[in-house]
């Protein structure tokens, strides 16, 4: 469309015309806007406007000019999405996880059937990883697995890798890593998503540890301890690669301080003679336990 040299232009909205009661004379105080035309009173033609017609019903139907053809408004398709609509969808807020109940029907706890928060500890070799990602691919129930080493190695420029010295940027690295998780799961939950985290706390740290994780997620979160011997945890290891593979020095020292589970109250599944399937079945009978009667830590 075209307008006159000189003309103002109609303010723009993204994807409409004109703004509705948009007129020149609102936006110039001194300018009139066009005159009525000749022989009819009324007000002024707003721009755009098709010119005014004379009556035509004194003519005979014969002589009356042809009438432009009239189009129904279209409407889209029920399945299509409205033009303006955004998508979104209010999600609950991610709160502090309580602890499961058992089912009111039956009296009985049914982890497979129940959203929960697990913790999975073990040292480097247990087979964390691949029991979670097991665990969770296998539930009847929307359920995330949260790794903590792989959101750790989210971090590429600057990443502090502790093979190269424990320092502090590796330990500020580590807890912010521990923190990210809980956010992330105490959304999941809130949304009715399960979801399993590993890490390897140790015992002996109960601060930044194990009581980490209680205040990021909530009272709620069920720790299980995974251990197996130190010859599977040793052979286990020398099978990963990159930054995951330690020494086997450093996972023998691992392994030793994880044994101060022993006696903590935490369950504890030795899973040296057992696949990730097996682990996992055994890791529902546990949370069965758990969530009956709760560990105390």
């Amino acid at each position: 469309m075209q307008h006159a040299v000189g003309a103002p232009l109609p303010p723009h909205q993204p994807g409409r015309g004109p703004a509705v009661g948009w007129s020149p004379a609102g936006q110039y105080p001194g300018q009139q806007g066009p005159a009525p035309a000749p022989g009819f009173a009324g007000a002024p033609v707003p721009p755009g406007a098709p010119p005014a017609q004379a009556p035509q019903h004194h003519l005979p139907p014969h002589q009356m000019p042809p009438q432009p053809p009239q189009h129904p408004s279209v409407q889209p398709p029920p399945h299509l999405p409205v033009p303006d609509a955004t998508g979104h969808v209010q999600l609950p807020p991610g709160v502090s996880v309580a602890m499961p109940s058992p089912t009111p029907a039956t009296g009985a706890p049914d982890p497979a059937a129940t959203t929960l928060a697990v913790l999975l500890i073990g040292p480097a070799g247990a087979g964390k990883t691949s029991v979670a990602r097991y665990w969770a691919d296998h539930r009847r129930v929307p359920t995330a697995h949260i790794s903590l080493d792989d959101v750790r190695e989210w971090v590429r420029s600057g990443f502090a890798d502790p093979q190269s010295g424990w320092n502090d940027h590796s330990e500020a690295q580590y807890r912010l890593a521990r923190r990210t998780c809980g956010f992330a799961a105490r959304n999941f939950l809130a949304n009715g998503i399960s979801c399993i985290l590993d890490d390897a706390v140790f015992p002996d740290r109960p601060v930044v540890g194990l009581g980490g994780w209680k205040r990021h997620v909530g009272p709620g979160l069920l720790p299980v301890v995974l251990l197996p011997g130190l010859e599977v945890v040793l052979e286990r290891n020398a099978e990963r690669s990159g930054n995951r593979r330690l020494s086997d020095e450093e996972v023998a020292r691992i392994h030793g301080r994880m044994a101060g589970w022993y006696g903590s109250g935490l369950p504890i599944i030795d899973n040296s003679q057992l696949d990730v399937a097996a682990t996992a079945h055994v890791l529902d009978e546990v949370l069965t336990r758990a969530i009956a009667s709760p560990p105390q830590w």
